[in-house]
């Protein structure tokens, strides 16, 4: 008579054969992506470096240092009082190292502001388009087609030439000034400039959005455990929000990643182009345009906010191509 060898389960085993959570498994898969990481780092250090300005910069925002007889300086200048200009000063005297940080606390929240409004708001657009389908889908799909039409930027140029030339006020509550006054580091007369930008920004930036989520909304809709919901008796309000959004959260995330990217190359070049924030508000779009008057006697001048761009640009891409492939379920584990 033969015997059967008996499975011998250790501690260790158990452990190794414990089920990972899905928010596991995508973590996993995104630190497998080293230019997503590496990405994800310098963003993320850029934006603390901007949410601490008023601690670490070592000038004023606006200050001008009188003492320099030259104007712009290269970085490495110092003061009459011997602080240092670690990336020089402009043509009026202003530290770039102070501006810079403080244009990365705009340029950046700014950013952050119309993707969090136009994904949320395209999101739930398009989860009720895919869901209820027929006269609802039909009018919504139009309208979303009719404005993909529309060339974008110079639609922009006009309307935020109207709008922010024209100083128009917005009837903000008190609270929502100050709260926007305070993370732009801004007054509330150039912090409601910002607000013109990004609701300009919003106009446009919803419609990829919707898309996407209409497109999993319908398949989503078709699903048994709708069917179900339905049966029990659950509205479509609670399908929708508890149910369809938030299964079809993984492209919109990675929609997201990547349109903050764009959202922050959009705004600068608004702002080099003079119809964006506006001097002496600080964003990295402005000050390029203040420095190419110089960059030929001064080439370094418009590196300084240009690397600052470039990085953080190139930098939601590769965090987006991370996401992209950490959500995807047709990968292996």
């Amino acid at each position: 008579m033969t015997t059967v060898a008996q499975p011998v389960f250790t501690r260790e085993g158990a452990r190794e054969a414990k089920s990972e959570s899905q928010f596991q498994i995508v973590m996993r898969r995104f630190r497998r992506h080293r230019l997503a990481m590496i990405s994800l780092v310098l963003v993320t250090l850029i934006f603390i470096l901007s949410l601490l300005a008023p601690v670490i910069a070592p000038f004023e925002r606006d200050a001008i240092d009188i003492s320099s007889p030259a104007r712009p300086a290269p970085p490495g200048t110092r003061s009459a009082d011997g602080r240092v200009h670690y990336l020089g000063i402009d043509h009026l005297g202003r530290d770039l190292y102070t501006r810079v940080l403080y244009a990365a606390r705009v340029s950046m929240s700014i950013a952050i502001l119309v993707v969090l409004i136009s994904e949320t708001f395209g999101a739930l657009l398009g989860a009720i388009a895919g869901y209820y389908g027929g006269w609802t889908d039909t009018i919504i799909s139009r309208v979303i087609e009719f404005m993909l039409t529309i060339p974008t930027l110079p639609l922009l140029l006009i309307i935020s030439a109207i709008l922010l030339r024209r100083d128009v006020i917005l009837p903000l509550p008190d609270f929502l000034n100050r709260f926007l006054s305070a993370l732009l580091l801004a007054p509330p007369r150039e912090a409601q400039k910002v607000v013109v930008l990004v609701l300009v920004l919003v106009i446009f930036g919803w419609l990829g959005a919707a898309r996407l989520m209409r497109g999993m909304a319908l398949s989503l809709s078709k699903q048994d455990f709708v069917e179900a919901l339905r049966a029990a008796g659950a509205s479509d309000a609670r399908i929708i929000f508890r149910h369809i959004v938030p299964n079809g959260l993984a492209p919109i995330l990675v929609n997201a990643s990547l349109a903050l990217g764009g959202v922050i190359v959009t705004e600068s070049a608004l702002s080099f182009l003079g119809l964006g924030v506006q001097d002496p508000t600080p964003t990295w779009g402005n000050m390029l345009s203040t420095s190419q008057s110089y960059m030929f006697q001064h080439p370094w001048l418009p590196l300084v906010p240009g690397v600052f761009l470039v990085i953080v640009s190139i930098g939601f891409n590769f965090i987006g191509d991370g996401l992209r492939d950490a959500l995807d379920p047709r990968l292996k584990r």
